[in-house]
């Protein structure tokens, strides 16, 4: 196969040479034709336009350009049938064409809108066929032009699926994390919101029992009494009591109400965020994740004076395994 490529190669331009040199000789010949047209040889004209058409191998611009020079030659000769036919030719190309007044006289533009008329009726068919023509190149094209942009967006995505390597993660919980307090269930199963709501609620409750505690305690107050006490040497015994005074007794009641339905909530409260901890909770959740692969760092090339260098390749072949060494000097 290595052989073959640059032979092809080589042949190539000489295969396209022939094609495009006769593509040259037909543009060069339809010059002199017209050439001729304008000194006024109308009968070298005529018979060299038929000769190329008879050949073959012009493009229909060209083509129809040969059969306007042989029509308006044929017509200047007087031999009107050989016009008629030239120009008929013409139109079954180009049922649109039109000469132009500025440069063709006026007695070949009549003649020549005459037997368009004659032909309105075959010209309409062809119109017609020429349009469903192009309407039918039109959606080809359109297809095909569909079908590219399908290979490239599906190529495109080939190469983005090769570039993509797919991470999985794997995250083990720990169960008794369920039953610590101030939301640390849920901020472990990465519910974060419900565990904001679930700290703030029983922060704000044991807070509001520990001062309540504090406040209710600070209404305590201590005095001593004497009291008789036979069993002692001089009759009377000292105690200490430990009393809320009756003036204080509607603040004593708020703040035990106050301790004792904070504590309350915050053990409800509680409950409910060990409860809803258990009943999501999950031993491992395993999360995948598709992350484009690194693009390998192109290779140094050996500077230049650091001495010979080997390198041993393997790669793979039909029957084995094949090896190959490189030496840099």
């Amino acid at each position: 196969m290595s052989r073959g490529l640059p032979l092809l190669l080589c042949l190539l331009p000489m295969l396209l040479a022939p094609a495009a040199a006769r593509a040259q000789d037909a543009d060069e010949e339809v010059a002199g034709i017209r050439a001729a047209f304008e000194y006024g040889k109308y009968a070298e004209v005529l018979e060299r336009a038929v000769s190329r058409i008879n050949r073959g191998g012009l493009s229909e611009e060209l083509l129809v350009d040969v059969h306007e020079l042989a029509g308006l030659a044929a017509f200047n000769l007087q031999r009107l049938s050989d016009a008629e036919r030239h120009f008929s030719a013409l139109l079954r190309l180009d049922p649109d064409h039109s000469l132009d007044p500025f440069v063709v006289p006026p007695p070949a533009v009549t003649y020549f809108d005459k037997l368009k008329e004659r032909m309105d009726s075959e010209l309409d068919f062809l119109r017609q066929e020429r349009r469903l023509r192009q309407e039918r190149v039109r959606v080809e094209a359109e297809r095909r032009e569909r079908e590219r942009l399908a290979a490239e967006e599906q190529r495109r995505r080939a190469e983005a699926l090769a570039r993509q390597v797919t991470i999985r993660t794997v995250e083990k919980r720990n169960f008794l994390v369920n039953f610590v307090p101030f939301g640390a269930g849920q901020f472990q199963q990465g519910r974060n919101s419900l565990g904001v709501i679930f700290a703030a609620s029983e922060g704000a409750l044991a807070v509001t029992s520990v001062i309540a505690y504090f406040a209710y305690e600070a209404l305590f107050e201590t005095d001593s009494i004497e009291i008789d006490d036979v069993l002692t040497e001089t009759g009377k015994a000292i105690i200490t009591v430990r009393y809320i005074p009756t003036s204080r007794e509607r603040q004593a009641n708020v703040w035990r109400l106050l301790k004792i339905g904070s504590a309350a909530g915050f053990y409800t409260v509680y409950s409910l965020g060990v409860a809803d901890a258990l009943y999501h909770h999950e031993d491992q959740v395993v999360t995948t994740t598709i992350e484009e692969r690194p693009t390998p760092a192109p290779r140094a090339a050996p500077a230049r004076g650091s001495g010979p260098s080997a390198q041993l390749r393997l790669f793979p072949t039909s029957g084995g395994l094949g090896a190959g060494l490189t030496l840099t000097f």
